[in-house]
């Protein structure tokens, strides 16, 4: 994680984290590869995951992620490698440990995942999260069933059949073309989550 990166988020973000990740070993336990295809984002809404080459360019980023549920904080780094052919998340523990690992290729998803980590943690759902955030607007349009995007150049808004907002995105630049680099939130209001990233688009 580049050391600008860490200073400007631990300068800026003061806050009490309610819960962190508790590491109390170092195994990851790894599941056969699930052809997922749609992620329900909210009842009665579904979100197809497009492949990794809608994304239409290559990315590796570095982020530093705080996802908050409930009364829990969890706080974590996460590493971001894209390809035509294959979407790499790496995420870290506070301590600089491997907390999970979600490989996503045509032949499905596959999770790394250390055995502290709650069963809730379903990976499709941090893909689609980050579809959202991050894949072309009509892509994400077209993937959507059951709800509308409403898109600008600051942020996104799912709407599902009855016009309520059930996911909401704040860029912190213009638009998920800069948002690599920079701030973002993402709010799931239907589920009652959401996700703040602080990313720096890095060499490969």
């Amino acid at each position: 994680m580049p050391a600008t990166l860490a200073n400007k988020w631990w300068i800026t973000r003061q806050f009490p984290i309610l819960l962190v990740l508790l590491v109390t070993g170092c195994a990851t336990v790894t599941l056969p590869p699930e052809p997922v295809r749609s992620v329900s984002i909210a009842t009665g809404v579904m979100l197809t995951l497009p492949p990794s080459s809608a994304l239409d360019r290559t990315v590796e980023a570095a982020q530093l992620v705080t996802a908050r549920y409930r009364d829990q904080t969890f706080l974590f780094e996460g590493r971001i490698s894209v390809t035509p052919e294959r979407f790499l998340l790496v995420g870290l523990d506070t301590m600089g440990r491997r907390a999970l690992t979600v490989t996503w290729t045509a032949d499905g998803v596959t999770l790394d995942a250390a055995p502290w980590l709650p069963d809730t943690l379903k990976p499709g759902n941090m893909l689609a999260d980050i579809v959202l955030i991050y894949w072309p607007e009509a892509t994400v349009r077209a993937a959507l069933s059951g709800a509308s995007l409403e898109a600008g150049p600051m942020g996104r808004s799912v709407r599902n059949a009855d016009g309520a907002e059930i996911v909401n995105i704040v860029y912190g630049k213009l638009g998920a073309a800069g948002a690599w680099s920079g701030r973002l939130r993402l709010s799931n209001l239907a589920r009652g989550y959401d996700i703040e990233v602080q990313s720096e688009e890095t060499p490969p």
